[in-house]
């Protein structure tokens, strides 16, 4: 028990020193991920969140694409996702939880890719990117079956198994596409948690 405290109590405070240095307009996705790893009864932590950031790190280092550009590509598949899960869920409520469950991973799944878009909306998530970050839009679309897996991830700690509810995703779906669960930034905040001294 007191290890559980410790560890909770180190995850807070290595949380704090990032959040006084960030706009709080951009933290409540982070805010769930990182409330789900200090909570004893939930199963998410920090080598969850770290094998997550290191495939989005590996997608750049692997093809030729810095940091910057990883985020782009981060950002805007996220945002789609967001569309399509919240469509989802209001046409089935608990398929997105359930689009969550089935697809999240590391390992990169097409499925997960056509559970998420329609052809035409792959179409136009790699169209953007491609606008965006100038890469060919063929290649951005092999991309997809990486990315989309890792978004659904980071979307899935915060799974609680006491409650059967999700705050990340929740937070997630009822931001509307406010720049408060930009997956992008998600994802720079994990690597400055995860870089902290422990």
């Amino acid at each position: 028990i007191l290890a559980t405290h410790r560890k909770s109590l180190v995850v807070w405070i290595k949380y704090n020193q990032i959040k006084r240095k960030q706009k709080t307009n951009i933290m409540s996705l982070f805010d769930q991920v990182l409330g789900a790893i200090a909570n004893p009864s939930q199963p998410a932590n920090t080598n969850q969140l770290s094998t997550i950031l290191n495939a989005a790190q590996a997608l750049g280092s692997q093809n030729g694409v810095d940091a910057s550009t990883t985020q782009t590509i981060l950002s805007i598949v996220g945002n789609y996702a967001q569309s399509s899960l919240n469509q989802q869920q209001q046409a089935n409520p608990g398929q997105a939880q359930a689009i969550v469950n089935q697809f999240s991973g590391t390992n990169p799944s097409t499925q997960a890719v056509q559970a998420l878009f329609t052809p035409d909306i792959q179409t136009k998530v790699a169209q953007e990117i491609a606008q965006r970050t100038g890469i060919n839009q063929q290649q951005v679309q092999s991309f997809l079956p990486i990315v989309v897996p890792l978004v659904l991830n980071l979307l899935q700690m915060g799974n609680n198994p006491t409650t059967g509810t999700n705050s990340a995703l929740n937070s997630f779906l009822d931001a509307d596409g406010s720049g408060s669960v930009d997956i992008g930034d998600a994802m720079q905040l994990a690597s400055k948690f995860l870089s902290q001294p422990r």
